[in-house]
């Protein structure tokens, strides 16, 4: 199944609910699966993003739904990057 990486950015709101309620993170993961996606890794970061998530999904057009869902709520911004491996890249170049 195909891999992206969603970077996130909270937003005001965001960060407020963050503060308020820490488990709703969790909470936003279980909607990630209810939208046909799985996180596989989450990590906050130091930097311009706050979060980024290892997503697995059957297509881009899943993710694109996940993305405007969560983006919708007003709580973070997200953008999304197919993920390739490596090993198959390498394939790819030498066919």
């Amino acid at each position: 199944m195909p891999t992206y990486i969603m970077l996130s950015k909270l937003t005001e709101q965001g960060l407020q609910t963050l503060r308020a309620n820490p488990e709703r993170i969790q909470e936003v993961n279980k909607d990630v699966e209810e939208l046909g996606a799985k996180v596989l890794h989450q990590w906050f970061v130091l930097g311009p993003y706050d979060f980024v998530n290892i997503v697995e999904a059957a297509d881009a057009k899943t993710v694109a739904r996940v993305s405007v869902a969560i983006s919708a709520r007003g709580s973070a911004d997200l953008e999304s990057y197919e993920a390739i491996e490596v090993d198959d890249l390498l394939s790819l170049l030498s066919a």
